[in-house]
């Protein structure tokens, strides 16, 4: 009777392939990302472990986009993400020489607070326009004054920064009666170039930054600008804080060279207690909130899981910036 050949041996399993590390700069709430369940590896870091853990990550949300630990944790040779992503639409706080140079993809947030930032920025138009902090300071101290508000439609803005934001105050500005022009980079149809911008601002009734902040926007509105600008008109920042000489703001405003201010942004966050700006009349001061409404975390946990899963397969990131211009080009 013939022997019967032993039978082979089971094969191995194929080993299965290694999810991803998805490195996130954590933030309180930290950011919602179900889909993600069981396809990538999160491992949630401060600023103090930062650099320790970049070298091992695939990708690096960077969720506290208030920080600056990205600049000085970045490595220069050597492993690093092939993907950052910042859950902001500015991107100045990460960008360093080695990350610039390296060939590290760089993704924002554009698109999730162009509405919400257009109509803050035209609540605090119709605001100026009718007076309203004075209105709730007399009714704080029971006094009754009666005064004259001011009329939106038929005057004029300028809104400096052609990107989505931009064109979404512009657009907005010009629903109330606006005649809003908008100046970005580069002249094209409907977008002035730098060099129209002192004579709209000659003629503006309110003047809007919304530029990404940049060696050529930083400082843009100094003192020479401000005097550029007529008595009646008044300020707007919702762009970065640096885009405004703050001490040159503060003698515009003594001088009575602009009518009003107001900003979301500050060159030093949140704002000292011993500011000059908190009594700064004629200046509104918020916390840097323009574009935060109700759910608005969400929506960019949302948009990051979008951008995950288009990464995961191959597919092109939309969103991608232009590190050495710093910001999302085509606009």
């Amino acid at each position: 009777m013939a022997a019967v050949p032993p039978s082979p041996a089971t094969p191995p399993p194929a080993a299965l392939p290694t999810p991803p590390t998805l490195l996130v700069l954590d933030a309180d709430p930290p950011p919602r990302l179900g889909r993600l369940t069981g396809r990538v590896r999160v491992v949630h870091t401060d600023e103090a472990s930062l650099a320790e853990r970049l070298p091992a990550a695939d990708v690096l949300l960077v969720w506290d986009f208030t920080s600056h630990a990205v600049r000085d944790a970045w490595p220069g040779e050597g492993p690093r993400p092939r993907w950052v992503h910042t859950a902001s639409a500015g991107v100045d706080h990460l960008m360093c020489p080695e990350l610039t140079a390296s060939d590290t993809v760089v993704t924002n947030a554009r698109g999730v607070f162009d509405e919400p930032i257009a109509e803050y920025v035209a609540a605090l138009v119709l605001a100026m326009a009718k007076d309203l902090p004075l209105t709730w300071e007399l009714q704080q101290r029971g006094e009754w004054r009666h005064r004259e508000g001011r009329r939106v439609a038929g005057t004029r803005a300028v809104v400096v920064g052609s990107g989505p934001i931009g064109r979404s105050v512009a657009r907005t500005l010009k629903a109330l009666g606006i005649t809003a022009s908008v100046v970005g980079r580069v002249p094209r149809t409907g977008i002035h170039g730098p060099d129209d911008l002192d004579r709209l601002l000659a003629r503006a009734d309110w003047v809007v930054a919304a530029a990404p902040l940049t060696e050529q926007t930083r400082g843009m509105f100094d003192l020479r600008r401000f005097g550029v600008m007529q008595p009646s008109a008044r300020f707007v920042n919702v762009g970065r804080g640096q885009l405004v000489v703050e001490e040159a703001l503060v003698q515009a405003l003594e001088r009575r060279w602009i009518a009003g201010a107001a900003l979301d942004v500050l060159t030093s966050e949140p704002l000292p207690r011993d500011s000059p700006l908190w009594r700064m009349p004629g200046l509104l001061v918020s916390p840097h909130m323009s574009g935060d409404t109700v759910g608005w975390r969400d929506d960019l946990g949302a948009q990051f899981v979008e951008l995950f899963e288009r990464w995961a397969v191959g597919r092109p990131l939309r969103n991608v910036v232009d590190k050495r211009r710093g910001y999302v080009p085509g606009h």
